[in-house]
């Protein structure tokens, strides 16, 4: 029977890094079940992304659905620690900082089984976010630490890990960008109703400290207005950002406004667009990868080579910060930046390669 790594997934940024990783291990001959804790649990949204990225069915559904963090950690432990129990691999594989990712590494680690974390190192120095407490506690209980830029490996020694678990590999988002980006629905087919195809704004918001305080999302919302009346704002909406404007009064109708889009809407969105404002780790890295400059309005950032060296600027929420760069982009045409070491296709292909080795 072939060695077997569990390979986790529990919510939408996770099913855009497991497919690359997943290929990876069967051609190194070793076994991949998919799990999926359903933390994101939106079945139509969850079906087309797994449709879009071309992943294997889940071997495993968890199906935990939404809660506080510790309840939805909590029961993510309870049902996954039977499945550990049964299948007993050689390692469990966890990616990113979500909840899901915090608690089967948990429940590996206290039985014993080896945790390899994909994603790691990455540090925003900012512990009100719950996904930073996630990524330290991970990577503290990892055996194997992948990472996608050499700075993480700094951030892994000042926390004391032996440098010999450490392994730079590049970055499995952009294999999967990669992989498809011939296949992006062209924004022209998404924005047909508006009549866009190029040139516009992508705005993409839902981190709780931009969308549920009612000031910060009205001075955002406000900022975006001015940037509308000279460039067109297209904002797909999630479900939890479009239910807080809603309550705090605010309007849209100054934006070309979309459900939430599948990946490949998403991709051929980002692809067309001038700019990109979001608070999204993910797009930080894509728009690097694309060469399409990205204002992030968040403080910090755990992904700083998409400032040293890609196309992101970190503008927070000060409208003033948000109107000089936009500006700036307008004139110039923005941060172009370099496609960082080992963003190329085969990281993937990398973590396969050394779990076969270690395993």
């Amino acid at each position: 029977m072939s060695k077997s790594v569990l390979c986790v997934v529990g919510a939408r940024p996770n099913f855009m890094k497991i497919g690359p990783v997943i290929a990876g291990l069967k051609r190194h001959g070793l076994a991949a079940p998919l799990v999926h804790t359903g933390q994101h649990y939106d079945a139509a949204m969850n079906d087309r992304f797994f449709e879009d990225l071309g992943l294997p069915h889940p071997d495993i559904n968890l199906e935990v659905g939404s809660g506080s963090h510790a309840r939805q950690t909590a029961d993510i432990m309870l049902r996954f620690e039977p499945v550990l129990l049964d299948r007993r691999p050689e390692g469990v594989l966890v990616v990113g900082d979500v909840n899901s990712t915090i608690a089967c590494a948990l429940v590996a680690a206290k039985m014993g089984i080896p945790v390899i974390h994909v994603e790691a190192g990455l540090r925003s120095r900012d512990r009100s976010m719950p996904e930073e407490i996630n990524r330290i506690l991970t990577d503290q209980l990892s055996d194997y630490l992948f990472t996608t830029e050499r700075a993480a490996a700094a951030n892994l020694a000042a926390e004391g890990i032996d440098p010999a678990r450490v392994f730079f590999v590049g970055n499995v988002m952009i294999d999967t960008l990669l992989a498809n980006a011939a296949r992006a629905v062209p924004a022209a087919r998404t924005l047909a109703a508006s009549g866009l195809a190029e040139g516009y704004c992508l705005v993409t918001l839902h981190r709780p400290s931009n969308v549920d305080d009612p000031a910060v999302l009205a001075r955002l919302l406000g900022c975006l207005t001015e940037i509308a009346e000279r460039v067109p704002v297209v904002l797909p909406l999630h479900p939890r950002t479009r239910a807080r404007i809603e309550a705090a009064g605010l309007g849209l109708e100054r934006f070309v406004t979309l459900a939430p889009v599948g990946y490949l809407e998403m991709l051929g969105l980002m692809r067309g667009a001038r700019l990109v404002v979001t608070d999204s780790g993910g797009l930080q890295e894509e728009t690097t990868a694309l060469g399409v400059p990205c204002l992030t309005v968040r403080d910090n950032t755990e992904r700083p080579i998409t400032i040293t060296e890609g196309t992101n600027t970190l503008v927070g929420t000060d409208p003033a910060l948000i109107r000089a760069a936009f500006d700036e982009i307008l004139a110039t045409g923005g941060k172009r930046g370099r496609i960082p070491e080992f963003w190329d296709g085969s990281a993937g292909e990398r973590i396969a390669a050394v779990l076969a080795e270690k395993l």
